[in-house]
């Protein structure tokens, strides 16, 4: 028989994660039916967005929410033999026996010399999510200016990294200054922290004086609330995350926006990147193309250690990642 051991959700958040929310279990897995698999993890995924969904989607006791890397290491399912790859949507544990459902084999090009935890990053979820956001949500194009936050993040690094494909004045915001010399790094042509800022709204206006096409909003609150008033007429903002306000025991209250998006006549849409999963096997072949190219950096942020995840998890939640958060088993 093989165990697999699995991080559970003791108790439902209360604010900030603790570690108390959290237990390592060990679980004895059954033998494969016809038509199963046994996966072993390999690189597993902490995301923003386990935090909301995690009361909605979990009881007390379930395992964490999450995707993974894994290998098949038993096989009885012909699609998927041994020693092939796949995406899973398996939660934290480090051994799994799936009917086959749910699960995404790598893709055939994926070159050798790519970490396959870049299929949980910039050629997996997050990047698919930055792409969409900006080609289907606000559909940016050529010479306009877009500002996107939380910019050194799994999401925001490539929103910016696309946007400059596109030929746009990027705008980004990030919470040290080793993530603003990463965007630099990366090109975007104005970047602040925005924890040592004097100004919010002040330094927006000195990014862009004209104002902005589009936002790409991953962080919510008081910053949206600065940001809206700037945004040109017309405007569009994305709503992919909201990580400023996850973690409130008690909820924000305002200002509120109808009025601004009134005047300025503003389109605001929040998004899933689920929405087009029809699109995902040539949407990842778009973002591994750029990647050979040279036209997309894929930066990662690696914890050794299954038994490291839920301090992963708030470690990611407080910003301490600069691009994907991943844990290698």
């Amino acid at each position: 028989m093989v165990q697999a051991k699995t991080w559970v959700l003791t108790k439902h958040f209360d604010g900030f994660p603790k570690h108390s929310n959290f237990e390592l279990k060990v679980e004895e897995l059954p033998g494969l039916k016809d038509g199963e698999v046994l996966l072993e993890a390999l690189f597993l995924s902490v995301d923003p967005y386990m935090r909301p969904f995690s009361a909605v989607r979990m009881k007390e006791g379930d395992v964490m929410i999450g995707t993974q890397v894994a290998k098949v290491v038993e096989s009885k399912n012909s699609a998927l033999p041994v020693g092939s790859h796949v995406v899973g949507r398996c939660g934290w544990r480090t051994h799994t026996v799936s009917d086959g459902k749910n699960l995404d084999p790598i893709m055939a090009e994926w070159p050798e010399d790519a970490p396959l935890s870049l299929a949980l990053g910039s050629i997996g979820m997050p990047g698919l999510t930055a792409l969409y956001g900006i080609e289907e949500v606000l559909k940016l194009a050529a010479g306009e200016t877009l500002l996107v936050n939380c910019a050194a993040g799994a999401v925001g690094s490539v929103v910016g990294q696309i946007a400059k494909i596109i030929g746009c004045k990027v705008v980004g915001s990030a919470g040290s200054d080793a993530k603003v010399a990463f965007l630099n790094e990366l090109g975007f042509d104005k970047i602040f922290n925005y924890k040592t800022v004097g100004s919010l709204e002040e330094v927006l206006k000195e990014a862009s004086p004209e104002g902005y096409d589009a936002y790409f909003d991953n962080v919510g609150g008081h910053f949206s609330s600065v940001v809206l008033p700037q945004m040109k007429e017309f405007g569009r903002i994305a709503v992919c995350g909201g990580i400023s306000l996850y973690n409130d025991a008690t909820p924000q209250t305002g200002p509120y926006p109808q009025v601004t998006m009134i005047m300025k006549q503003l389109k605001m849409e929040g998004f899933l990147q689920g929405r087009w999963q029809h699109k995902h096997p040539e949407s990842l072949k778009r973002l591994m193309t750029w990647m050979k190219e040279g036209k997309l950096q894929c930066r990662e942020h690696i914890t050794e250690g299954f038994e490291n995840m839920p301090a992963a998890f708030m470690g990611m939640l407080k910003g301490e990642n600069i691009g994907k958060a991943v844990i290698k088993v």
